[in-house]
């Protein structure tokens, strides 16, 4: 799968999703590590990325404003780290690159909700 990191997002998750084989680009590996949330998640979209975000801003983004599907929000702080990499592969193996391109995904600790996105 696709993922554009958020500038957000701690260096272990994108070393462990790389891990698992994922194609992962960060906000600062293309210059967006200041850009606006819109901007991010159209560049995720032109790119075929899905976008990974700490950022709860891109729920009201995707749901409100119609900005564009794809994004996983990770609700995760320091100590909740390997619980949430474990709930990501969880996901990961449970829905299709096209299905997470299509939808809003909390992750938490042992739990996640997907949410699609319409068009």
């Amino acid at each position: 799968m696709k993922f554009l990191l958020d500038q957000d997002v701690y260096a272990i998750t994108e070393r462990f999703l790389a891990r698992l084989g994922h194609d992962v680009v960060t906000a600062l590996s293309l210059g967006l590590s200041a850009a606006e949330d819109a901007v991010l998640l159209a560049r995720a979209h032109d790119e075929g990325r899905i976008l990974v975000t700490r950022d709860r801003d891109f729920g009201g983004l995707v749901f409100v404003q119609r900005a564009g599907p794809g994004v996983v929000y990770l609700r995760i702080t320091p100590a909740t780290v390997q619980s949430v990499h474990q709930e990501i592969k969880t996901v990961l193996g449970r829905y299709t690159e096209s299905d997470l391109q299509k939808a809003f995904v909390v992750v938490e600790p042992g739990r996640h909700r997907h949410r699609p996105v319409e068009a």
